[in-house]
């Protein structure tokens, strides 16, 4: 089951949510969430649309805090996202896969997976 677990989790096809909370450096304009919402050019293909939520945007430390969901969960495809409205990516942190969220965890901290939580991914289907 781990295998067929991880599978459904990480493939683009199931469209398994992975929500991060990115810092950037600089502050984003609404024309810049707005292409992350839409898509953006990376490397050989656009990136699938985003959901996209500013948490922060401090203008004495010029940082930018969002939340971006996306299904796709490519080779560092936020990261490269990011880069691609013109912002480096300052610390990025996966806060979800599908409705499993680590928010009740302190750092370092880790516990198993619930069999409603498995079951949760295993049983979605596209």
């Amino acid at each position: 089951m781990t295998g067929e677990f991880v599978y459904k989790v990480t493939h683009p096809k199931h469209e398994i949510t992975k929500t991060y909370t990115v810092t950037l450096i600089g502050e984003v304009s609404n024309e810049d969430i707005e292409k992350l919402k839409h898509g953006v050019k990376i490397e050989d293909y656009i990136s699938k649309p985003a959901i996209v939520k500013i948490l922060k945007i401090d203008k004495d430390k010029k940082i930018s805090r969002l939340e971006i969901t996306i299904h796709e969960g490519k080779n560092r495809e936020v990261r490269k996202m990011c880069e691609a409205i013109g912002k480096k990516v300052k610390a990025l942190h996966r806060t979800k896969i599908g409705n499993i969220s680590v928010k009740s965890l302190k750092l370092g901290e880790w516990r198993y997976l619930t069999k409603e939580e498995v079951n949760s991914i295993l049983q979605r289907t596209i």
